[in-house]
């Protein structure tokens, strides 16, 4: 046991509850810098009575009232908790120090606190302070904190694969089912509300509920003003470019994960500490870095491969396909490659086989097709697929695109190619011409457009 003089407590909340402990015939009154969040997050009850008790008596409180149990434990039993807050699960918490306290007497945990130790004897009070100084109380709260936040995992992974969702667009009324992503991605798009990325939500419904509340009581989101009618918070939301939600609310906090991570710590705590980290390594020796592997895709069927010389040899061995023979057969530089590539891919995409334009139900169909007619190598002529619009991927993340290459021998003797894209310096003496002759107006001419739109 320690014994803390009063005047030189070091927790400003404790002193504080202390010193406002109320006279015999006012005990009723709520003590402030005791008093916890109305839903506190991530908080599971144990299976049973929903209700905590007190550590020294049989009194017990609602799950909900967590303050008065406080009030009752400082008042009737002269025990201060500090840190409440940091208590992820605060029944779990007091249950584990009422069996503890019945095992051994409490002056082997806490710390004692002599309140008014300048005055009278008679007039001095003593209390017993449990923190996590105390270090089977650090590791008692740091396990809670890995249980709250396994579960708060569980159930995101819940949320995150559920499909019986079911709900509401808050500003239009919409209805969506199936994954809660739905809503959230529409609300963002449609109506520029963005509360996140899905998977760093939790409690997704209860969440959305909290949000439809207040908006029901005609309460702005962001500012949290209330207005007169819906009409006017409408406007007012959209003019003042309040259809957010504040980040500094913590009531919202328990709705994200991020809340969840470390023992105490916010999202903003934990946010610095990553900048920070990221500014002390600004230095660091990236010698030992390595690339990951390219996983370029076939372009017939679904094998991948960590090299796209692995990936040639495949295209080769199994459907008889050897672009690096058509590049030197057919003396193709870069930007003919890209086009060619993004050609085929796209004919597969639409399960047309580019030999001789029937069309399937499925690739599968289509590649056995094209193997037994050895349509794979038969390409159309060059002006098919030569044309503009394949300069563009037929898929945003297509590595082989990435990987292709010029032979030297493409190059002229000031290293440029013959017949490439002209390089057009910032310096254009002739912007018109340039307008004319640029690529979005040679895909209108390809498409067979008569219009003389300009750009």
């Amino acid at each position: 046991m320690t014994l803390i003089p009063g005047s030189q407590l070091g927790l400003t909340t404790l002193n504080s509850a202390i010193s406002s402990l109320p006279p015999p015939d006012s005990r009723d009154c709520i003590l402030e810098p005791l008093s916890l969040p109305e839903s506190p997050g991530g908080i599971t009850t144990l299976e049973g009575s929903p209700s905590v008790p007190c550590i020294f008596c049989e009194e017990r409180f609602p799950v909900a009232e967590q303050d008065k149990l406080l009030k009752h434990m400082i008042i009737e039993h002269k025990i201060v908790i500090a840190d409440v807050k940091l208590v992820a699960d605060f029944r779990r918490y007091v249950l584990y120090w009422k069996k503890r306290f019945t095992e051994q007497p409490i002056t082997d945990f806490c710390s004692l606190i002599r309140t008014n130790c300048k005055a009278p004897f008679e007039e001095q009070d003593n209390y017993f302070l449990l923190c996590d100084v105390l270090p089977e109380d650090r590791v008692l709260r740091e396990e809670l904190q890995k249980q709250r936040l396994k579960e708060i995992l569980e159930q995101q992974q819940h949320e995150r694969y559920d499909t019986s969702f079911r709900g509401v667009c808050m500003f239009c009324s919409e209805e969506f089912t199936g994954n809660r992503s739905v809503l959230l991605n529409h609300m963002a798009r449609e109506h520029a509300f963005n509360i996140g990325l899905p998977d760093n939500i939790v409690h997704c419904s209860e969440f959305l509920q909290t949000l439809q509340k207040k908006l029901d009581n005609l309460q702005c989101l962001y500012c949290e003003k209330f207005f007169r009618d819906k009409n006017t918070l409408k406007d007012h939301m959209r003019k003042k470019q309040h259809r957010r939600i504040n980040a500094k609310n913590r009531e919202y906090d328990r709705f994200y994960v991020i809340n969840y991570l470390e023992l105490g710590k916010s999202w903003e705590e934990v946010q610095l500490e990553d900048d920070r980290e990221l500014l002390d390594h600004q230095e660091d020796d990236w010698s030992d870095w390595e690339e990951h592997p390219v996983c370029a895709v076939c372009l017939f069927c679904e094998k991948q491969a960590d090299t796209t010389e692995k990936l040639h040899v495949h295209m080769e061995d199994a459907h008889e396909f050897d672009l690096l023979k058509i590049k030197s057969d057919l003396g193709l530089h870069f930007y003919q490659q890209v086009k060619l590539v993004n050609f085929i891919r796209r004919e597969v995409h639409q399960c047309r086989c580019y030999g001789c334009h029937l069309k399937f139900t499925s690739k599968a169909e289509l590649r056995n097709h094209m193997e037994k007619t050895k349509h794979i190598s038969m390409l159309p002529e060059r002006t098919t697929w030569d044309q503009p619009q394949y300069y563009f991927p037929t898929y945003e993340n297509d590595t082989l695109l990435c990987a292709l290459s010029d032979s030297e021998g493409d190059l002229n003797a000031e290293g440029l190619k013959e017949d490439d894209i002209p390089v057009i310096s910032e310096d254009v003496p002739n912007l018109q011409a340039l307008k004319q002759g640029s690529v979005l107006n040679q895909l209108l001419q390809g498409d067979g457009s008569k219009s003389q739109r300009k750009l």
